[in-house]
């Protein structure tokens, strides 16, 4: 019988790559992960995860920070160069800087130890639900200046030249992009993302704004509105 909700944001089996230098813990993990309904490959440090990457691909990564030789950060900041698998980072440093630094870095979600296996589960399974389960759904292309978001696809172009985002950057843009020209809440995108806090969604406008303002100072397109929120100007 499965340890908690079985893995439902996809037509098939999710496979989750993990990577913990500590046995315990990923074998634990791997364990409970395999039981809820997901696949599961794992690796005890970077080293290893990287020649997994290689060779399978994968629904969702799970890294542990404190890792020896290369952690959890350099690990996630070089997969999301060229991917953009959602990242789960777990770490015993539950700072605020520290989850900001992982979310800046295009992390999906920051989850400090202990937590409880069921709770990483549930939030793994939101992920997945909002950032690859889209059947059925073909909402329109918005515009805004140059570009144009296809939240279908979670993919957004400039003059046909694709733009690469983050799956946090994509998850944000879907919901500005839903309501174009309304303001949307600081505290609405904080909880309807996985950055959680006003201040993680600020850091993620601000990556945002590097990828489609001339000047992000000077904001064209995703718009302050001070002491509210956030708001997309769509053509």
């Amino acid at each position: 019988m499965s340890l908690s909700p079985a893995f439902d944001a996809l037509d098939r089996q999710p496979h989750l790559l993990l990577v913990d230098d500590d046995d315990r813990i990923r074998d634990l993990l791997k364990r409970f992960l395999t039981q809820s309904g997901a696949r599961v490959s794992a690796a005890p440090d970077a080293a290893g995860a990287r020649k997994l990457l290689e060779s399978m691909d994968f629904d969702l990564l799970i890294l542990d920070v404190m890792m020896p030789v290369e952690d959890g950060f350099s690990l996630a900041e070089s997969v999301r160069r060229t991917s953009k698998v959602p990242i789960v980072l777990l770490t015993a440093r539950g700072m605020p800087e520290d989850r900001i630094r992982g979310l800046t870095i295009g992390a999906d979600d920051y989850v400090p130890k202990p937590f409880e296996p069921a709770e990483l589960a549930l939030r793994i399974n939101a992920i997945l639900r909002r950032t690859i389960a889209t059947r059925g759904e073909t909402p329109e292309t918005v515009t805004f200046g140059p570009f144009a978001f296809n939240g279908a696809r979670g993919e957004l172009s400039r003059e046909g030249a694709l733009v690469r985002l983050t799956e946090a950057e994509v998850a944000l843009l879907r919901i500005l992009a839903a309501r174009p020209g309304e303001v949307v809440s600081r505290e609405e995108l904080a909880k309807r993302t996985s950055a959680g806090l006003e201040r993680s969604v600020d850091v993620q406008v601000t990556r945002l704004r590097r990828k489609v303002e001339v000047d992000a100072r000077a904001p064209i397109y995703l718009q302050t509105v001070r002491g509210v929120g956030y708001r997309l100007a769509a053509d």
